[in-house]
């Protein structure tokens, strides 16, 4: 779509109705320090399509893409293969146009396609109920506590040290605005999970815990005592998942007695993007429903007993009393949503296994190799398919060092958590069935040439 700016006329006609002689005039309070007095500092003036074009397309060759080389980046945004016809079907006009599907009249195929979402995303995360997505897994994870407050009556969350640092930083952003406490701590470079340390934190003021599965550095934990530790304290128990393909391979959450699972949902229909769109995944114990924040889409009979699907459940406040709003997002990823379910469609269940076993074994084969480079050590023995190992010096230039050559070689802790000397030497490294062998050997060859 093209923009097309106002006349001097059509402006001055603006100005006339609402009472202001000049458009400076709209900005009087604005105080003049605050103002620009010239062009903004190293942004050109105007130039030529053709010239912008080719500015942003030699901007856009400085970053080394996914495609572009050996890549092993993880950390919560995996670089998985897409089917073509999964893109080929979301662009159909009859999605790709389709807004909120406020009426059901109007929005049969978007709200059928949202029932079998949230089916799908209920039996992978093992919970009785999801909902139709969120906006990422970051506020799906904050979302997941503040719905914990309201259930408990309690303003005390415990998040493990292996939560992703982002998704932790987020929730200490709403925090400010909640009043909620969060107990947090930075990971230790182990192979041992803090599910200890959070049974014997958890007390009378504790609403939640929020534990990652697989963690931040790749570890798996059994849930299950966790879940009665909660239990018994009348504390709920969140877990994390940013990798959904793993739940093709490991027990999901919710057979282990989670009471919320949230996610991230990218790795399945929607390719790597440099930040985005990504879709939240959300689902509940039954009795829990209608504190879930977003929306639910149902099944019923119309008139004439023909099936249908209508919005079951819409808890924000633009569809209800606002104090009787359990979050304010606005919308869900409905394009995202739709790729998910698409992408698992196609793979169906023993597909999704298949590709999780692709994953691991890829992985296991890596980890092997990398550990056998002199002075790297691995940190995390079992996994799906990230791991940590740990450098002989700090990992974040070694890093750079790769990427130079043209190597993604994972996430340097120290990148994650500045400021953590103990975390500074590992490296969380990435294997997907978009891994070859040669790309692990090219990682092996250029760490050990680089360490040597």
């Amino acid at each position: 779509m093209r923009y097309l700016p106002l006349t001097q006329s059509d402006r001055a006609a603006m100005l006339a109705v609402i009472g202001a002689a000049s458009i400076d005039e709209l900005f009087v309070d604005v105080p003049a320090v605050a103002q620009l007095d010239g062009p903004i500092h190293g942004l050109p003036l105007h130039a030529s399509e053709l010239a912008v074009e080719r500015h942003m397309i030699a901007l856009a060759r400085k970053n080394v893409a996914a495609g572009d080389g050996p890549f092993f980046l993880g950390c919560g945004a995996y670089k998985h293969h897409v089917p073509a016809s999964v893109d080929h079907l979301i662009q159909r006009g009859e999605f790709l146009t389709a807004y909120t599907p406020y009426q059901p009249e109007i929005a049969q195929g978007t709200l059928q396609m949202l029932f079998e979402f949230q089916t799908q995303v209920a039996r992978l995360l093992g919970t009785d109920v999801a909902n139709a997505s969120m906006y990422d897994g970051s506020t799906a994870c904050w979302e997941a506590i503040v719905m914990a407050r309201r259930i408990t009556k309690r303003g005390k969350a415990l998040l493990s040290s292996g939560l992703h640092p982002h998704y932790v930083s987020v929730a200490k952003t709403m925090a400010k605005f909640t009043g909620d406490v969060l107990d947090t701590a930075a990971p230790t470079l182990s192979a041992d999970t803090d599910i200890d340390r959070l049974i014997a934190s958890i007390d009378g003021d504790t609403s939640c815990v929020v534990v990652q599965y697989p963690d931040i550095l790749g570890r798996i934990a059994d849930l299950t005592a966790l879940a009665d530790a909660c239990h018994a304290k009348k504390a709920l128990l969140i877990a994390v998942v940013t990798e959904p393909v793993a739940l093709g391979a490991i027990k999901s959450p919710g057979e282990m007695d989670a009471d919320i699972v949230v996610g991230e949902g990218q790795s399945i229909g929607v390719g790597l993007q440099f930040g985005g769109p990504y879709v939240g995944l959300f689902g509940c114990k039954e009795k829990y429903v209608r504190q879930m924040p977003g929306r639910l889409c149902g099944e019923t009979l119309d008139a004439d007993g023909r099936r249908g699907f209508v919005l079951t459940l819409s808890t924000r406040e633009q569809h209800i009393r606002r104090e009787k709003a359990t979050s304010n997002i606005c919308t869900n990823s409905g394009l995202c949503a739709l790729a998910f379910s698409i992408h698992m469609t196609l793979l169906g269940e023993a597909g999704l296994r298949a590709l999780a076993e692709t994953n691991h074994a890829g992985a296991s084969a890596a980890a092997d190799r990398l550990a056998r480079i002199p002075g790297v050590e691995l940190v995390t023995p079992a996994f799906f398919n990230e791991f940590t190992i740990k450098l002989p010096r700090e990992a974040r230039p070694i890093v750079r060092t790769l990427a130079d050559r043209g190597i993604l070689a994972g996430v340097s802790l120290g990148r994650l958590y500045p400021g953590e000397t103990d975390l500074a030497n590992g490296l969380v490294v990435a294997v997907t069935e978009t891994t070859t062998a040669e790309a692990v050997e090219a990682l092996a060859t250029a760490l050990q040439e680089v360490l040597a």
